[in-house]
């Protein structure tokens, strides 16, 4: 006989039972199943994202070198245009107007100058337009225009690639040097040093006026038939440049004299007067003084530059460059004077007199002219153009 609980026989109570714990454990077991299955998945999805972050983020040999300096280069400070990491790789690329701006970028932006440091005898490694700045901070005055600033900054990024595709280190004293921070390249300052060469006041002006010079210039070099020029400089002329065969022996077409009216009137180096005794005037030249008189010295031949090409003293031929340097003056154009056993010589200009006078650069500048115009006035038949061209050439230095 069947027991019941009300309508409900403890028989099929317990065949109910038996098959809701059978479907329980089924549906436990299944959703464990899917559990599981599901936190492979994420694992592996996981994984993968890892995996494309690394790719994505780890830092190429070129970024990490610049990383390590402790300069920044001014493209850092001036927004540099970014691409988002995530971003589509076809919408990072440039419009067929701007490839030659971005093949510039690319390579100019890995391009890391290695710099010896004198007095400190280390080598200092930056990025290009970081030794840019430091060039045209230490050749040229801060309070020079912005436009001649902006012609400095072209010559100086001119000078540096001509001797990286040249492959050239020609006065360099250590192996894995590209240039010294000397007169014997181009004098290089570091950002450093830049804080103690300006009033404190004016560094965040002074700062950001360098950084414009080098920014709206950026990638800039001038090149005569397509190749980087010897882009010559100095400070003050004459009122005239020199022919460069006038200087160094050899004609170069786009290193000819023009005139430089500029200087005179504003550069403090425009003319310089020093004292010798006949004794020592004599002496540094290696000749005896025969004669104190006038007569003694003449002058034979002069350049296109108006300066001194040939002089005789005391009976001796000397180019006008032999009695510079030989008696340290300030240029190869002077006069003199004797009296007594005393001679005073007065010379015009400052510096060798060969490109672009830095203080008639000034002077174009106020007078309205752009950078471009400037070194289109000191360097014949050149142009001023990008430096993309030379890509292969500057992406082989390391």
């Amino acid at each position: 006989m069947k027991r019941r609980i009300g309508k409900i026989s403890i028989v099929s109570l317990i065949g109910r039972v038996r098959t809701s714990r059978g479907l329980a454990l089924f549906a436990i077991g299944a959703m464990l199943g899917a559990s599981m299955l599901l936190v492979r998945l994420s694992l592996n999805e996981l994984r993968g994202a890892q995996a494309a972050r690394y790719i994505i983020e780890a830092p190429s040999a070129e970024t990490g070198t610049q990383t390590e300096s402790s300069i920044d280069s001014p493209e850092d400070t001036e927004g540099r245009q970014t691409v988002d990491k995530e971003a589509d790789p076809q919408s990072a690329k440039p419009a067929a107007g701007n490839q030659s701006q971005a093949e510039t970028s690319e390579v100019l932006d890995h391009l890391v100058i290695r710099v010896y440091m004198t007095k400190e005898e280390r080598i200092e490694r930056v990025p290009l337009e970081t030794y840019v700045r430091g060039v045209v901070a230490a050749e040229m005055p801060i309070g020079f225009e912005l436009e001649a600033l902006k012609a400095q900054a072209i010559a100086a990024r001119t000078y540096m690639i001509r001797r990286i595709v040249q492959g050239n280190d020609s006065g360099v004293p250590v192996k894995g040097a590209d240039v010294t921070d000397t007169v014997e390249h181009q004098v290089y300052v570091s950002l450093a040093d830049l804080a103690r060469k300006w009033p404190k006041a004016d560094q965040k002006t002074n700062m950001k006026k360098l950084n414009d010079a080098v920014a709206e210039t950026r990638g800039k070099i001038i090149t005569y038939k397509g190749d980087p020029i010897e882009a010559a400089f100095f400070s003050t002329s004459n009122g005239y440049t020199e022919n460069s065969e006038d200087y160094w022996k050899q004609e170069i077409p786009y290193l000819r004299s023009v005139a430089s009216p500029w200087d005179e009137a504003i550069s403090p180096r425009y003319k310089e007067t020093v004292e010798l005794s006949l004794k020592e005037f004599y002496n540094k030249l290696g000749v005896s003084g025969k004669s104190s008189a006038k007569s003694a010295i003449r002058i034979v031949e002069k350049t296109a530059g108006n300066r001194i090409s040939k002089i005789v003293i005391g009976g001796a031929t000397f180019t006008g460059r032999e009695v510079r340097e030989k008696l340290g003056l300030a240029s190869s154009q002077f006069t003199w004077k004797i009296k007594g056993s005393t001679i005073a010589i007065t010379t015009y200009g400052y510096g060798h007199g060969v490109g672009m006078s830095q203080w008639g650069a000034n002077g174009m500048a106020q007078s309205g002219a752009s950078a471009e115009q400037i070194l289109a006035h000191y360097y014949s038949s050149v142009q001023v153009e990008q430096a993309s061209k030379l890509s292969e050439q500057l992406a082989s230095h390391s």
